[in-house]
């Protein structure tokens, strides 16, 4: 039995130097483990946190996000799995009846066999089995950037519903002083009841419409803690402010990262990358495949004394399989030219729907920021001019207090269109960094 231990060690050998490489996870880029989530790295959500310390907080604790994540890290141990060996094949035989011989009877057999696949197929199935993990790389970054985005437009909301409910505040403390006013006037017969009635209907608009925002912030805070894995509940502070910089990239720029590093256009780049390998190894199924072994007869000794008595012999084999049904082969040649054609049509009418989404984006962004230049330097300061020369002339009794509650009504419309299109013109940016790709410098 010497020979058979002898034989599966030289086989064990050869196995080894078939072996191709495995590719490891360095295929797209280094690898690490979904960063940590104990509650000493998140970053506290006080009233002095940042936009930043909220997307930090949701790259870490977003179940979407590590899905996501681990889905790509699955796809990259697929690729030293398509580049190694099929496993060999170890077969046992017994012979019943004893095959009787010169040198003696033949009692069983050991047989060890490899199968190769033609030069060229496991690279392929590498290649494969790359972009592949290359396109669930690409969705990764998809589903950062939507989280990223979908942060920013609940953040900015929660902005603008603090900033409604402390204009509403102020001008519903300005409009009860009024009707204090007014109600004094009338019972002093210098007022009319008109304008006590007219006051008390503003005032109890102005209450509604704060009764409404605080209720319509619990819902969004829902939704953002929600995004953060946090309890619905849980308290977020309302941000202060939002900066407003300009946008440092032109048109052109935008629509050209857009075309360049808008993560789902690459994973259906990667996507049509993986049809074209996959037709090129299709190609390969018309030739054979090899299958190299080795065979040990263990053979028990004559009983009449012959030269070799006893001896096991041993029998290298080879094989090839016969790809003769070129047909079957020829319509997987044709089937993957199909996809390969249809990933690339997918991809570019997913680009021209990306780039009317750019467009939007920056119709809406730039309407923003017309919107935030016009009431900042012109309506809201005439209005609060209207509304103290009103007040000017309504305590001289030049004016009607009719006028002075049209004034502050007015005013309070500005405000809030105001805090309004700075809030879309931020949400609009998120929109635009979503669809390119990246954070934008100078941006928020």
């Amino acid at each position: 039995m010497n020979r058979l231990a002898l034989m599966f060690c030289l086989a064990g050998i050869v196995g080894a130097s078939l072996q191709v490489p495995a590719l490891g996870e360095q295929a797209t880029g280094a690898t690490h483990p979904f960063p940590a989530r104990s509650s000493d790295e998140l970053p506290e959500l006080t009233e002095e946190a940042t936009l930043e310390d909220y997307l930090v907080y949701a790259a870490l604790k977003s179940p979407a996000l590590e899905a996501a994540f681990y889905e790509w890290q699955a796809a990259l141990k697929t690729i030293p799995q398509a580049r190694s060996l099929p496993d060999p094949e170890l077969s046992y035989g017994y012979f019943i009846r004893e095959v009787e011989t010169r040198v003696g009877p033949q009692q069983q057999r050991f047989g060890l066999s490899q199968m190769i696949p033609w030069f060229g197929k496991l690279g392929l199935r590498g290649e494969i089995a790359l972009q592949e993990a290359h396109s669930a790389e690409q969705q990764y970054e998809v589903a950062k950037l939507r989280l990223f985005r979908q942060v920013k437009e609940t953040w900015y909301e929660t902005y603008y519903l603090g900033r409604a409910m402390a204009i509403t505040r102020e001008n519903a403390e300005l409009l009860s002083y009024l009707e204090n006013v007014a109600r004094t006037k009338y019972r002093a017969g210098a007022g009319s009841h008109e304008a006590v009635i007219r006051a008390q209907v503003e005032l109890g608009k102005l209450e509604d419409r704060l009764r409404t925002l605080e209720d319509q912030i619990r819902p969004v805070r829902a939704r953002l803690n929600a995004l953060l894995n946090r309890p619905f509940d849980a308290p977020l502070p309302l941000p202060e402010s939002i900066p407003v910089e300009p946008l440092s990239l032109s048109e052109e720029d935008l629509l050209a990262q857009l075309k360049d590093g808008n993560p789902l256009l690459r994973a259906l780049d990667f996507a049509a990358a993986r049809q074209e390998a996959a037709g090129r190894l299709a190609r390969k199924n018309f030739y054979p495949d090899f299958m190299l072994g080795v065979d040990y007869v263990d053979t028990d000794r004559a009983i009449a004394p012959t030269r070799d008595n006893g001896k096991d012999p041993v029998m290298a084999r080879v094989a090839i399989n016969l790809p003769l049904w070129q047909g079957k082969y020829r319509a997987a040649v044709d089937e993957y030219q199909k996809r390969q054609k249809a990933a690339l049509a997918q991809r570019a009418d997913r680009e021209s729907q990306l780039v009317a989404d750019l467009q939007m984006a920056l119709y809406r962004f730039r309407d923003a920021e017309r919107k935030i230049e016009l009431y900042r330097d012109a309506l809201i300061p005439k209005a609060e001019e209207s509304l103290h020369v009103t007040q000017q002339a309504f305590a001289a009794d030049r004016a009607d207090f009719l006028d002075l509650i049209d004034a502050e009504r007015l005013l309070l419309e500005f405000q809030l269109s105001y805090e309004r299109a700075v809030t879309d013109r931020a949400q609009q940016l998120a929109e635009i960094e979503s669809l390119v790709g990246r954070e934008i410098s100078g941006a928020t």
